[in-house]
């Protein structure tokens, strides 16, 4: 008898640079860890590695910005339209700079993730991202930092963390050898959120209050 495989959950990817975290989850659809299927990347950034990425991977991609779209309210609606065209159902930011727009965020309410380099909610907000994160992390004295999976709202880093995983500060430690060992735990620790999030583990509607560490 057949056995009938369960449908994989569509994603939509919005990423603006290189695109490290976009190629640790194809790689995971590709070798089957994730039962997920990427619909769709878009960039705000025309020349991003991050398109290429998916362009090798023969997944569909669209530019989407100011340039394209000057009026705010219509970049919005075209992100948002873009993703419902491919079927996309969970949302995930992989180094997405900017805010979503309203009309993204009313559409996929408590269905759009973002990974962040340190352990939410110290070190997040506006202006808190890639080499920023972790040397104020250093600067502190912080023994322990690490990776948060969030749900992404209107403000930045504000939505409620669903996952997240530790990094130990070394002594010797700079920006650069911390975010190093960081980023091999964002490879780890977006898809297998994922996987949760396809599997029915883990549910987006239901109380955030316990965070999962993976």
């Amino acid at each position: 008898m057949e056995r009938i495989q369960p449908p994989k959950l569509p994603l939509g990817v919005i990423a603006s640079h290189g695109g490290t975290n976009l190629q640790a989850i194809i790689d995971a659809c590709t070798d089957g860890s994730l039962d997920a299927e990427i619909r769709v990347v878009i960039s705000n950034n025309s020349r991003a590695l991050a398109l290429e990425r998916a362009r090798r991977a023969n997944i569909p991609t669209a530019h989407l910005s100011s340039v394209t779209h000057p009026d705010p309210a219509r970049l919005d609606a075209a992100i948002a339209d873009t993703l419902t065209t491919h079927g996309a159902e969970l949302i995930v930011l992989a180094g997405y700079m900017r805010k979503l727009g309203p009309r993204t965020l009313s559409r996929y309410r408590n269905r759009v993730l973002n990974v962040h380099p340190a352990l939410l909610p110290k070190f997040g907000g506006r202006g808190m991202y890639g080499e920023r994160v972790h040397a104020a992390v250093i600067a502190a004295g912080e023994r322990v930092s690490g990776v948060s999976v969030h749900l992404v709202d209107e403000e930045y880093d504000r939505g409620p963390v669903i996952a997240h995983a530790e990094v130990p500060v070394l002594p010797n430690d700079t920006p650069d050898t911390l975010a190093a060992r960081i980023l091999e735990q964002e490879h780890r620790l977006y898809p297998q959120t994922i996987q949760r999030i396809a599997s029915g583990e883990m549910d987006l509607d239901i109380d955030h209050s316990a965070v999962q560490e993976i």
